[in-house]
């Protein structure tokens, strides 16, 4: 049985890696060995894992290769002011879609990722129940 798991992210620079997950997107270090490998905790039971590029493995920012998806607790507009004081550059803007409002970025190496504001309210429970998917009790 899975019990937990991780996203792993070629970096070209340790120390450059963990500097921007912690210092600019806040998220906690749990664990480094050197320059071998870092974890950051990113809630929600998501931990990203931070690996050395290697000739074993895609090279760091190649596009396509990774994406990372991290959702937030606070209106996007919120996230990206903070996020450009301190030199995120966004690639586009604000999406508005159905199931919510999502952005995206690059960390130092090229790599993709995003912020996602989850809609919580306005499934209609018959769209719900043609997949199957139990209705959230938050959504009750």
């Amino acid at each position: 049985m899975v019990s937990g798991g991780n996203a792993t992210i070629f970096v070209s620079n340790m120390d450059r890696a963990v500097r921007f997950y912690t210092e600019v997107l806040n998220l906690k270090l749990t664990n480094r060995f050197g320059d071998y490998w870092a974890t950051v905790d990113a809630g929600k039971g998501l931990t990203i894992g931070l690996h050395p590029a290697s000739s074993k493995y895609p090279a760091p920012g190649t596009k396509g290769a990774m994406m990372l998806g991290l959702e937030i607790d606070e209106p996007l507009e919120t996230a990206v002011a903070r996020l450009t004081e301190k030199g995120v550059r966004f690639t586009g803007s604000i999406a508005q879609e159905m199931s919510g409002r999502s952005i995206h970025f690059d960390d130092p190496d090229g790599n993709e990722i995003y912020f996602w504001e989850i809609r919580r309210h306005g499934v209609p429970e018959s769209d719900l129940a043609h997949t199957g998917a139990a209705k959230p009790d938050s959504w009750k």
